[in-house]
């Protein structure tokens, strides 16, 4: 087994329970106040605030180019802000990174593995940089092997390991050292849908067992209805915050199409029997209406002409994105677009 030598030459105080106000409240897992940064010739981040809670799975949703892994580098200390101030676990990330870094685990968008050395070997490469102490690291990584579903694996070199595998071995290191919040930045960027799939039951799993906050980047709309609360962000700023529910709400009616005999008479009865403002086009007759699936029912007891079929769809966090910034997300990524990686290596 390899040996490393501890940086610092003595083992860092544990990162301990996340501490109280004066008043008895628990202290934010994140905190963000007025945080701007500034690139030359680029504004990335306009003026965020943000909090979120302890032990809250937290999403971060926009599109490439948006922000999103410059706020998180300025989270994790990997870059510091023009201006505003970050707090994790009540440490300032600029005052001191050092009990920020002890509070964190992260996740890049790239693998950081190295692929040579076995998946207990990069465990205890992770430990040794975090000076874990040796009388309970054993058990430790055996219990992040377990939770990754690697412990048949723990002897076999990482570039063996699928993208799925690699994925959850990551983040089992991130877990190593018990952080009070877990970054993970598009965990799922690049896997398939069955190991996308995967690692959100993973992720599921790390939650009930770990009790760590969770905060991730995503431009997927479906892991984002996955979390407790969304932020959206858009060319730099937060347009919305809420529980995936809360922001659909704000957007309004659900969508309902019908398939009818007539698609004209139906129209003109959904117009003056119920109130409603429908469209007809070639797939149909549309309309919006709150509660579709409880109104389907009248519909098609009161429309003259037969009903053939009848969809219902809830508006999504595309249509919440569309509702506050006028477009759909962004696929292509922008000239302000990094990786945090990259980042990493300007701590400007």
């Amino acid at each position: 087994m390899f040996r490393i030598r501890r940086f610092g030459g003595r083992t860092p105080a544990p990162a301990g329970p996340l501490p109280e106000t004066p008043d008895g409240h628990a202290v934010p897992a994140i905190r963000a106040v007025g945080v701007r940064k500034n690139y030359p010739g680029v504004e990335a981040v306009r003026g965020l605030d943000l909090t979120v809670a302890q032990g809250e799975m937290f999403g971060f949703l926009g599109p490439n180019g948006c922000g999103k892994t410059t706020t998180i580098a300025m989270m994790c200390t990997l870059a510091r802000p023009t201006a505003g101030r970050i707090e994790i676990a009540g440490h300032d990330t600029c005052t001191a990174p050092g009990r920020v870094r002890r509070r964190l685990g992260l996740v890049f968008q790239e693998t950081t593995l190295d692929l040579e050395l076995t998946a207990e070997e990069n465990l205890r490469f992770h430990a040794d940089l975090y000076a874990l102490p040796r009388a309970t690291l054993a058990g430790r990584i055996e219990e992040m092997l377990s939770l990754a579903g690697l412990t048949d694996r723990r002897d076999r070199p990482v570039r063996t390991f699928s993208g799925g595998m690699r994925r959850r071995l990551e983040i089992a290191r991130g877990l190593l050292h018990r952080p009070s919040v877990l970054f993970l930045d598009e965990p799922t960027l690049g896997l398939d849908p069955q190991a996308r799939a995967d690692i959100w039951e993973h992720l599921r799993e790390v939650r009930r067992r770990e009790d760590t906050t969770l905060f991730l980047t995503t431009h997927y709309l479906d892991e984002a209805e996955q979390c407790d609360r969304i932020a959206i962000i858009d060319h730099g700023r937060i347009v919305t915050q809420g529980s995936p529910e809360e922001l659909k709400s704000v957007v309004g009616a659900d969508l309902v199409e019908l398939r009818t005999g007539d698609d004209a008479a139906a129209a003109r009865d959904l117009r003056d029997r119920f109130g409603l403002d429908p469209a007809v086009g070639a797939g149909g007759v549309a309309v919006r209406a709150p509660d579709g699936a409880r109104l389907v029912p009248r519909l098609c007891a009161g429309l003259d002409v037969p009903v053939y079929a009848v969809t219902v769809t809830r508006p999504t966090l595309d249509d919440v994105f569309l509702h506050h910034t006028g477009h759909r997300i962004r696929e292509e990524p922008t000239p302000a677009s990094a990786t945090l990686t990259e980042l990493a290596g300007d701590r400007s």
